[in-house]
């Protein structure tokens, strides 16, 4: 007969040591999401002693005919889906070129992280320093060294150019993620399977698709999954590099802080996490509890 480690009288010992934390919870995150539905059905005013208005659905509406509000969800979604696959491909590259020994392989490793562990603000201001148009590193060999270019492009003042920088610099920032999970997983897998594989003829690209895609599976699903949470809900490193990409979460700051509409800026951040929720329950169909 087994031993049972837990009875039913150690449930209020558990129940109360949990009870710090759950309170916790309830009131940096359950408080907060509730009060937020509730300040999307008001308007609010900004003088405190003017008193707050119910106007029902009407910041929905206002945002889902608001054609801003669609250019920014576009917007968010291209971003996204760039900045997702980029960091992941990059990623998982450099996972496989470093899934071997050479020389210095810890000090590389240590390296090809620091970008995702050093502070944002620190990237942002290095990044426009670099695409400065008066001196920058970027205009400075296009314009005076290799001649790309009669006259210095100004790279975070354009619409295009400014997208696919931030793009460039998210899939630069962040891939390291994807580098340390898919290296974790890769190192697990049995050489020999893939020295099977090489016997019977399968090349690089076949020996890939055979071991290696399968084995590594479910991270690449756990990981696309979660950066694309993680990118939908950025604000940060694009509002600080410009402010000519009005994805969701600039949009949804302009509307709060910019036009003072704290009651559609609500209904905004609602209206994203219904589609965050979404993504996550056709997520849970393809990636387990489990990871399979």
């Amino acid at each position: 007969m087994k031993k049972r480690f837990f009875s039913q009288s150690d449930t209020p010992f558990a129940i109360l040591l949990l009870a710090p934390s759950l309170v916790l919870l309830g009131l940096l995150v359950i408080y907060p999401m509730l009060s937020n539905v509730q300040i999307s059905f008001l308007q609010v005013p900004l003088n405190p002693r003017i008193s707050e208005r119910f106007v029902g659905l009407s910041n929905y509406i206002s945002i889902l005919s608001d054609p801003d509000f669609y250019h920014s969800l576009w917007v968010t979604f291209g971003y996204t889906t760039l900045v997702v696959l980029g960091s992941t491909g990059l990623g998982l590259a450099v996972a496989m070129f470093f899934n071997r020994e050479f020389r210095f392989r810890r000090t590389a490793r240590s390296l090809v992280i620091l970008s995702y562990v050093t502070p944002s603000i620190s990237l942002v201001f290095a990044w426009k320093y670099m695409f400065n148009n008066g001196y920058g590193i970027v205009n400075y060999l296009g314009s005076d060294v290799f001649n790309l270019f009669d006259q210095a492009p100004l790279w975070f003042d354009n619409p295009v150019s400014s997208f696919f920088l931030v793009v460039i610099f998210a899939i630069w920032r962040y891939f390291p993620y994807a580098f340390i999970s898919f290296l974790a997983i890769l190192q697990t897998i049995d050489k020999s399977l893939y020295e099977a594989a090489e016997m019977d003829g399968a090349n690089v690209w076949q020996r890939f698709r055979i071991v290696t895609l399968p084995a590594i599976m479910p991270v690449l699903a756990t990981v696309i999954t979660l950066r694309a949470i993680w990118m939908f809900y950025m604000f940060a490193d694009v509002y600080l590099l410009t402010n000519k990409v009005n994805i969701l979460g600039v949009y949804l700051y302009k509307t709060a802080f910019a036009f003072n509409d704290l009651g559609k800026a609500a209904a905004i951040s609602v209206v994203l996490f219904a589609i965050i929720f979404l993504v996550i329950l056709i997520a849970r169909k393809r990636v387990n509890i489990n990871g399979n």
